[in-house]
């Protein structure tokens, strides 16, 4: 009978960024632990209230990973939870033109 000291270790990190800081864990996980899996043991969650890990998009070295509670992790794969964003990019595009348009 396997016990879990005969799971095969990994090494990944899991990292958020604001503008002025960013926080990486390095975290030791057993094969097969998915995306999702890594962000709620990373804990960062509770440091920084904000992060919302049910609503978050997540990704693997700036990837966008779609189905972050299936997609297992490699060993020294990077996890990242990304902010939301506070503006839409086409709408924020489209006012820069109409400014320069009018100007």
């Amino acid at each position: 009978m396997a016990d879990n000291m005969d799971t095969k270790q990994i090494r990944v990190e899991v990292v958020y960024a604001l503008p002025k800081e960013q926080r990486v864990v390095e975290l030791f996980v057993p094969e097969g632990t998915t995306v999702m899996q890594a962000a709620e043991k990373s804990g960062l969650d509770k440091h920084y209230p904000e992060i919302d890990l049910a609503t978050a998009s997540l990704g693997v070295f700036s990837k966008l990973v779609k189905k972050p509670a299936e997609q297992a992790l490699r060993e020294n794969d990077r996890v990242e939870i990304y902010r939301a964003l506070i503006a839409d990019p086409k709408k924020v595009r489209a006012n820069r033109a109409a400014k320069q348009k009018k100007d």
